[in-house]
């Protein structure tokens, strides 16, 4: 089974850098004609080489995040090294964000070359017990491969908003004159590419937490442990402000941005009340086994 998924989620992958070579394309058509569209491809290609083999450099750097060695955070590493053995995985790098909003969230393009990385205002808050239901959820993720396809998108997203700007200072006529068609086309590009950006993510985000959910609470034998976590970071996280680059946002385990009233419909993350019922859920289930 999770072979098939990371099966999918390497085909998912393929087809995002096909998407972000649609748009780069386009938007070189846009900025500078057939010569714009030849040179943006050849872009594209540099693009999808280093998305591929440096996204968690790049998301990592996105984030601010620091390396943290097994000295400076003894707990954290024990909790890490005991789950991926466990899971049988490698043990990623781990990283620390300073930020009072706790959040944590996983990157790499495979289990070999992986990274988790926690906030500072996350190891405030959680207890162990909690604190090995975060990291359960985001070795999971590993253990499934959504951080390639995850944190590809992240980089697709970023570099599609980053070029749309781009293209808005310097892009778009010749000695100060520009075709309606080519106008049109420069303008739909302006426009669509930030939502193209925000689509790479809702495709990818919402039915994978669920996943990551159960799958960590297997993982750590205590679906209420996470669930108390969930309720606590979802809580902290509409409290205190956290400073994410948008295209990151999806790769959290809870949403780090405030969403309310119409912009909350393109939440990249489902509703953590029902997370947090589903993991409920299963808790009963792990305790009706205990006394069985």
């Amino acid at each position: 089974m999770e072979s098939m998924r990371g099966i999918g989620n390497v085909f998912k992958t393929g087809v995002l850098l096909v998407v972000l070579t649609a748009f780069l394309v386009l938007i070189g058509m846009a900025i500078g004609g057939p010569r714009g569209a030849v040179a943006f491809f050849g872009v594209s290609l540099l693009l999808n080489f280093s998305t591929y083999f440096w996204s968690d450099r790049i998301v990592l750097s996105m984030s601010g995040a620091r390396p943290v060695g097994e000295a400076d955070d003894p707990e954290l590493f024990a909790a890490v090294r005991r789950l991926a053995e466990k899971a049988n995985l490698p043990m990623p790098r781990l990283y620390e964000i300073d930020s009072d909003q706790p959040n944590a969230f996983a990157t790499g393009r495979n289990p070999s070359h992986a990274a988790v990385a926690v906030t500072t205002g996350l190891r405030r808050l959680l207890g162990p017990r909690e604190l090995e239901g975060v990291l359960a959820h985001e070795l999971s993720h590993v253990r499934h491969r959504d951080i390639l396809i995850a944190t590809i998108a992240a980089s697709i997203a970023g570099a599609i908003s980053y070029l749309s700007h781009v293209g808005l200072w310097f892009g778009g006529s010749r000695d100060g004159d520009r075709s309606p068609l080519g106008g049109l086309l420069f303008i739909a590009v302006l426009i669509l590419a930030p939502i193209a950006a925000l689509l790479i993510q809702l495709a990818i985000s919402r039915s994978r937490e669920y996943a990551a959910d159960a799958a960590g609470a297997e993982l750590a034998g205590d679906a209420e442990g996470l669930a108390t976590a969930l309720q606590s970071l979802e809580r902290r996280a509409r409290a205190v402000p956290m400073d994410v680059v948008p295209a990151t946002a999806h790769l959290y385990i809870v949403n780090p941005l405030t969403a309310k009233g119409f912009a909350s419909l393109f939440s990249t993350h489902p509703p953590t009340e029902e997370r947090v019922a589903r993991l409920r859920a299963m808790a009963a289930g792990q305790r009706s086994e205990e006394r069985s």
